[in-house]
C-alpha cells in the first residue's frame, strides 16, 4: 500500500516514515501544501495522512481540492487540534478519519487498514478470488490455505490488483501504486513481476488478464 505523509515538521514526517515502512508501508512525503497539492494530481494513493497547519497552502485547502478533483482517496487528518467544530468542519469538507496528535502508531495503522478496507466491495476483512486470499490486517496472502510468499515488489503489484479486483488497472496505475517518487518507475518491470505472479498463481483459482491497450485485470479463474 502507498500512503502519502503531508506533514510539515521533518522530524516527526522523518519518524513516521520509518515506522510505517517497518508496517510494509510505501510512503511519499510532502513538507507543504502546495507540493501536496501538486502530488496529488500527479499520483496514486491508498491513504492520505494530512497535517493541517501547514505552509504555502492550509491543509483544509489541500483537502476541498483534493474533493473539487473528484479524487476519492481516504483521507486521515492528522493534527494536534482536538477541537470539535475543526473536526467537523474537516469531515464535512470530505475527511474519511480524523487523529488528534500525540497517537499511538497502533491505532494510526489500524486506521489506515480501515480506510483501505472500506474501498473494498464487501469492506471484509479478507478478500478472495477464487481459493486466492488477501488478508488486510496482516496484508498477506494465501492459496488454499497456505501462505504464498512474495518478493515485495510482486507482493505490491498483486495487492494492487486484488484491491481492486473487477476493476481493469493500467499499467501507468500500477506504476504509481508501486514505486514511491524517489523511485524510477519502470514499465518493463511492472511486466516481469506480472509474468512472475502468472506463474506463481497458475494453480490457482486466480488469473491475471492482459487487456490488450487497458491494463491488466484480477479474476477468478473459468
Amino acid at each position: 500500500m502507498k500512503l502519502l505523509l503531508i506533514e510539515d515538521n521533518p522530524q516527526l514526517a522523518h519518524w513516521l516514515e520509518q515506522i510505517l515502512k517497518e508496517h510494509k508501508f510505501k510512503v511519499d512525503i510532502a513538507a507543504d501544501g502546495e507540493i501536496a497539492d501538486q502530488v496529488l494530481r500527479d499520483e496514486n494513493y491508498d491513504v492520505v495522512l494530512l497535517d493541517l497547519m501547514l505552509p504555502k497552502l492550509h491543509g483544509k485547502n489541500v483537502l476541498r481540492r483534493l474533493r473539487e478533483r473528484h479524487n476519492g482517496v481516504p483521507v486521515m487528518i492528522l493534527t494536534a487540534s482536538g477541537s470539535i467544530d475543526e473536526k467537523v468542519e474537516c469531515l464535512g469538507a470530505g475527511a474519511d478519519d480524523y487523529l488528534v496528535k500525540p497517537f499511538e502508531i497502533r491505532e494510526l495503522v489500524a486506521r489506515i487498514k480501515v480506510l483501505v478496507r472500506r474501498q473494498t466491495p464487501d469492506k471484509a476483512a479478507e478478500i478472495h478470488c477464487g481459493n486466492l486470499v488477501y488478508d488486510s490486517n496482516t496484508r498477506q496472502f494465501a492459496v488454499g490455505g497456505v501462505t504464498l510468499a512474495l518478493p515485495a515488489r510482486e507482493h505490491d503489484v498483486l495487492e494492487v490488483l486484488i484491491l481492486r479486483q473487477g476493476k481493469t488497472v493500467s499499467k501507468t496505475a500500477l506504476m504509481k501504486g508501486v514505486f514511491s517518487l524517489s523511485e524510477e518507475p519502470s514499465a518493463d518491470a511492472i511486466e516481469v513481476y506480472i509474468s512472475r505472479l502468472r506463474k506463481k498463481l497458475d494453480r490457482s483459482g486466480a488469473a491475471i488478464m492482459t487487456l490488450r491497450g487497458l491494463g491488466y485485470l484480477l479474476r477468478q479463474r473459468d
